[in-house]
């Protein structure tokens, strides 16, 4: 006795470098609503195509990461986070570019030895 199965179309889940969004939920070990929420909150950056399916970049699973465990470590929520992750983003931009001239100080001096260079003006 043979038996018959029905054809099933497997579904294609890479498409030119890009994976779709239940692979990406799947990468990221999250659900694939919440997924679609950071697309709507504009944490990750997702693509659409004429059928309206997500598509992810494979470096995006990293960004993902970082944004779990900074939601595990920080009481906010997940629309605080992306203000935190552009802010951490800045920042580093900007150390980037300090290293970059070769200056390893501080922008300003501390307080606590500007106050000191007033008294020794000030004194003298």
């Amino acid at each position: 006795m043979s038996m018959r199965y029905l054809p099933v179309r497997r579904a294609r889940r890479v498409s030119r470098g890009r994976i779709d969004q239940e692979e990406f939920a799947r990468r990221c070990g999250l659900h694939p609503e919440l997924v679609r929420r950071f697309v709507a909150l504009g944490l990750v950056p997702a693509a659409w195509d004429a059928d309206g399916a997500l598509w992810f970049s494979p470096s995006q699973v990293s960004a993902v990461a970082r944004l779990q465990r900074l939601h595990a470590a920080l009481p906010l929520n997940y629309a605080a986070l992306g203000l935190v992750v552009d802010l951490l983003d800045r920042i580093t931009e900007l150390e980037t570019a300090l290293h970059a001239r070769g200056r390893t100080e501080p922008v300003r001096p501390r307080a606590d030895t500007r106050s000191a260079a007033v008294d020794q003006e000030g004194n003298a």
